[in-house]
């Protein structure tokens, strides 16, 4: 993915491109809370968490409102509009962990960044989905429509897999979700836009048909099971969202307590409550390697 920075300079490009940061107390306070870290972090010190808005921010505060104190967890949410921030401010310590990403994208940008995040535990999966404003069916769509694709490696071979699961395009044999824009064998006239995940509802209007990571799609208040013309399939989905450390944080007793919490029933009711529509979904337990 892009070359490692300081935090200061990548919120500032984060606040260039997309909606910004916010945070969920002053600017003050907003540092990682502990130079001790792993297992012997103190477990009484603030623990600073960086998640993207939906649904990530939204499970973390209901977990600091609901389940935190009694817990005898002091957490904070910061919240960054940004695929490449959190795992940056991580690698650096400037924040204690995040909850944002799957594996296969957490795994391309420690290749790429020399990093050595890792996930903790697993909490809920976004079906991406096919959308547009434009046709209201799949037949709909051929040679000369314009579909807009996630550009990073990992969502884009998810998107692509999706259209050709649904025989919009075709993919070369054996390639499945690892697939990229030259493993398309048969595109039957479809043209592609990749643009930023954050950027692509905005820009849903410009072309024929996008696909929307489910976050976003919340974000931009469409309904996956109503307004998608097509919906990745959640069972056996290798795409659940994560708690991520820097290696070696993993036993943080802060971490740790966040993780259970995290998998509680609470955090399942929730989720399903919140999220009725099926955008996001409960996928507790461990991450498979």
């Amino acid at each position: 993915m892009r070359t490692t920075v300081k935090l200061s300079a990548a919120l500032a490009a984060a606040a260039a491109l997309t909606l910004g940061l916010s945070a969920c107390s002053a600017p003050s306070d907003s540092s990682a809370s502990s130079t001790t870290k792993g297992k012997d972090a103190d477990p009484s010190a603030k623990l600073v968490i960086a998640a993207s808005p939906t649904p990530h921010a939204q499970i973390l505060n209901f977990v600091r409102d609901q389940l935190a104190a009694k817990n005898g967890l002091k957490l904070e949410v910061k919240v960054l509009d940004d695929y490449n921030v959190p795992n940056t401010a991580t690698q650096s310590g400037e924040v204690d962990g995040n909850f944002f990403q799957h594996k296969p994208y957490l795994d391309e940008f420690n290749k790429k960044n020399k990093t050595d995040i890792v996930p903790v535990v697993n909490v809920e999966i976004e079906p991406l989905g096919l959308y547009s404003k434009k046709v209201t069916k799949i037949s709909d769509l051929g040679e000369g429509s314009t579909i807009a694709v996630p550009n990073d490696v990992t969502n884009e071979g998810r998107a692509l897999k999706l259209l050709a699961d649904n025989k919009i395009i075709e993919l070369k044999d054996g390639v499945g979700s690892s697939a990229t824009l030259k493993d398309v064998k048969d595109a039957k006239g479809v043209k592609f836009t990749e643009l930023e995940p954050a950027q692509i509802p905005p820009r849903l209007g410009d072309v024929d048909a996008a696909i929307i990571n489910g976050n976003y799609a919340i974000g931009a208040k469409l309904n996956p099971a109503k307004d998608s013309l097509a919906l990745e399939k959640a069972e056996g989905n290798p795409y659940a969202n994560f708690l991520a450390v820097k290696k070696g944080n993993e036993q943080d007793p802060r971490i740790v307590k966040l993780a259970k919490l995290l998998n509680s029933d609470e955090v399942k009711k929730f989720i399903e409550e919140k999220f009725s529509n099926g955008a996001v979904i409960p996928a507790f337990g461990a991450v498979k390697s």
